[in-house]
Parts: C-alpha cells; sequence; structure tokens
C-alpha cells in the first residue's frame, strides 16, 4: 500500500518525526508531513537518484513512437524532407528566396533540423504529464522526469534526420568547417527551449486541458516567425522608427528559435556569420525561459496527483 510519505515530494514538504504509539514494543516513528510554502528549489540530487527511471521512461517513449509502425524510424526522416521539397518549390523555386548562396534544399533541410525536433518535443512534453496520470497517482518520483524523457527520445529522431544531411552535403560537396565542434552546444541550446516551454505548458495542461489544442497553432505560427524558410539577413539590421535607431535584426534574438537555427546552419554548412548579438539574445531568453519554467513547474507539482 502506498503511504503518504510516498506520494509527496520530500523536497516540496516539511516534516518532523514523532514517535510512534502502535505498540509498546515498537520502536518505530512516523513521517509527519507538512506542505511547504513559497518557491520550491530544484532538487538535482534527487533527480540524479532517479536516473534510471528517466532512461526508461525515454526508451518507453521512444518505443511508443514507431510500435506497430510500417515505415518505423523512417518517419523520422519523411516529416522533414516532405517540409524541405514543399519549401524549395514554394519559397525556393516560385517566390525565390535567397539563401545565403547556399543550394535552397539543404539549407531549408539544415534548418528544419532543430525546428522539427523543437516542435516534437515541445508538443511530447506539453502532454507528458496527462498521458502518465495513472503513474502520478500511484507512486512518487521526481515529476520533472516525465517532460524531460519525451524531450530526451526527441533526440533520436534528430539523430536520425541527421543522416540525410550528411548525404545532402556529400551530394552538393559541402563540407563543414571547424564550426561544427559546436553543433552539441546547439543541439543542447534546443533542448533546453524546449524542455523549459515543455515545462510550463505541461504544468498548466495538467489544470486547462485545452492547452493541448494550441500546440498545433502555437508551432505553425512560431515556425513562420523562425527563419527557417527565409535568412535571418532579410531582416534589416537596423531601422529608424520614430526617430530612433532601432537594432531589429537583435531584437529578432528574442525569438530563441532563431539563434537556434541560424546556429545550425553557421555549424553545420560552414557560411554565414559566427554567433553574434543576435544568437546571445536567443541564448539569454532561452536560459530565462527554461529557470522560469523550472521554479514554475516545482511549485505546481505538489497539486498534479490532486487535479490530473
Amino acid at each position: 500500500m502506498t503511504t503518504l510519505a510516498e506520494t509527496i515530494p520530500p523536497a516540496a514538504t516539511e516534516s518532523r518525526t514523532v514517535p510512534s504509539a502502535v505498540s509498546a514494543g515498537d520502536s518505530s516513528e512516523w513521517l509527519e508531513i507538512k506542505p511547504s510554502r513559497g518557491w520550491v528549489p530544484v532538487n538535482l540530487r534527487e533527480l540524479w537518484q532517479y536516473r534510471e527511471l528517466l532512461y526508461f521512461l525515454t526508451w518507453r517513449d521512444v518505443k511508443v513512437r514507431y510500435k506497430q509502425t510500417a515505415l518505423g524510424a523512417a518517419w523520422a526522416i519523411i516529416q522533414p524532407f516532405m517540409t524541405m521539397v514543399v519549401f524549395t518549390i514554394f519559397f525556393g523555386r516560385l517566390a525565390k528566396i535567397p539563401s545565403d548562396g547556399i543550394p535552397y534544399p539543404i539549407w531549408s533541410y539544415c534548418g528544419l533540423l532543430p525546428w522539427t525536433y523543437f516542435a516534437y518535443a515541445l508538443t511530447q512534453s506539453t502532454n507528458s504529464l496527462v498521458s502518465s496520470q495513472n503513474l502520478i497517482k500511484k507512486v512518487y518520483f521526481p515529476r520533472l522526469v516525465i517532460p524531460l524523457s519525451s524531450t530526451l527520445a526527441g533526440l533520436l529522431d534528430l539523430a536520425i534526420a541527421f543522416c540525410l544531411l550528411v548525404g545532402m552535403s556529400l551530394y552538393y560537396g559541402i563540407v563543414p568547417g571547424w564550426q561544427v565542434v559546436f553543433l552539441p552546444l546547439l543541439v543542447l541550446l534546443a533542448m533546453t527551449l524546449a524542455t523549459g516551454i515543455g515545462l510550463w505548458l505541461s504544468a498548466l495542461n495538467v489544470e486547462y486541458r485545452d492547452i493541448r489544442y494550441t500546440i498545433p497553432f502555437l508551432t505553425q505560427f512560431w515556425m513562420f516567425l523562425s527563419p527557417v524558410a527565409y535568412p535571418a539577413s532579410l531582416v534589416p539590421e537596423s531601422k529608424l522608427i520614430w526617430g530612433v535607431d532601432v537594432p531589429c535584426r537583435t531584437l529578432y534574438g528574442l525569438n530563441p528559435m532563431t539563434g537556434v537555427i541560424e546556429g545550425f546552419r553557421w555549424a553545420l554548412l560552414g557560411k554565414g556569420n559566427p554567433p553574434g548579438a543576435m544568437f546571445w539574445v536567443s541564448a539569454a531568453v532561452t536560459a530565462l525561459l527554461f529557470a522560469a519554467s523550472l521554479f514554475y513547474f516545482r511549485r505546481m507539482e505538489r497539486h498534479f496527483a490532486d487535479v490530473v
């Protein structure tokens, strides 16, 4: 039988031990648990203790995604590839969108890699708590493990889709330069952004179930605000607005996916400018979003089992 001490997170509670009065010869103690107040800090030590659970939940999400599918892991390539074909026809051929001197197919596919991962991780992490409600109600473990496992599971799709980019690079004769060493950091930045927003939306989705219906609209709208089908160079460096010289391209970095996508193209295609003010603005916004969502998730965590 699950006890009260097992269902309430220790890091989110205040406790003290009192002698048990079950029997005269019983030396055991009861644990009196009281809800804590205010913001609850993140318990990294506890999260590390549950690393095996994180691994198994991640592997579960991977197996569920490809279970009883005819094409299996090929779906990780089909989605960005077909989107790249559509973008090439309508934006590259018809609209003549510039691609910084790089063939438009590989240029757009390079931008679709981080975006497809971000959209998938955001969708899965938002719905993760509601999908695991039976597990949440039965036993205590750090709830942070659930949305984080959904974000980690998407890295496999990113790795599979990356194989097609390698083939396209060989076809077009594009060899990455020394910038490719920064690719793991860019992947980590995309993962941090997806995790941060996913934590926020997953906590909201527990209480307001219509949050999940906004995700398709949010990702579609966000994609056209990001330089996926067009380069960030189309945004002017600065513009005079009401007598004030506004750094438009730097402010464009307030969309955190801007720095991620432009960074991927710089690292993999070997062209373009190194990370500048726009990239660092995106990185700073990502860090702030992640920190704020992490503390918000921990604050709401104590109520998940009651309302999920």
